[in-house]
């Protein structure tokens, strides 16, 4: 009987022990696996929850409010957007964020939402449809009703926008409930 306890209690500590290093590397892997600039706890929240709760986002968070996209950026989706940092906003002439938050919602609407993807593309998806696209790179339409063309350029996703102008992803696969975002470093333009 001794050593029929014995057993199960030597099994009983092996499982309990297993279940901890298990508990441990997940937290691992989830810890990896989140961008730096978000954390777990960000991930089961919306597109707007996740951009609230990223200091790197507040003026994008304050131009999604001014344009009242808060309620529709929160449904259901899923969506993709590419989200301009608060420095990508500071490279805008001066005064441009103000006057679109306060005095032109309907132009500013516009912009943000040629920042938007219908569906979930992540970072491994888009990749692979650029080098499917070949040189000419992947064209990406918006909710707005532009395009983007990606491509890669030195190992890295820029997106060309309908002015010329570029931005490069900086960060990739920031998950949210309904979708997912990538961070990019300018201000994308449409027609």
């Amino acid at each position: 009987m001794k050593k029929l306890t014995l057993a199960l209690a030597s099994a009983a500590s092996l499982a309990v022990a297993a279940c901890a290093e298990t508990e441990t590397q997940d937290t691992m892997a989830d810890e990896a696996s989140a961008d730096m600039t978000t954390n777990a706890d960000t991930a089961a929240g919306t597109i707007v929850e996740v951009a609230q709760g990223n200091d790197d986002f507040s003026t994008l968070v304050a131009a999604v409010t001014a344009a009242e996209l808060g309620e529709t950026l929160s449904g259901e989706g899923p969506f993709t957007v590419f989200a301009p940092s608060n420095a990508a906003f500071e490279k805008l002439p001066e005064g441009t964020v103000k006057t679109l938050t306060t005095e032109d919602t309907e132009t500013l609407g516009t912009i943000l939402k040629y920042h938007v993807v219908a569906g979930n593309v992540d970072a491994a998806t888009l990749t692979q449809a650029i080098t499917d696209a070949g040189d000419e790179g992947y064209t990406v339409e918006t909710v707005g009703g532009g395009t983007l063309t990606a491509a890669v350029v030195d190992g890295k996703v820029v997106l060309t926008d309908a002015t010329g102008g570029t931005a490069t992803v900086t960060a990739t696969d920031v998950a949210a409930s309904n979708g997912v975002i990538h961070v990019i470093d300018t201000v994308l333009m449409p027609a």
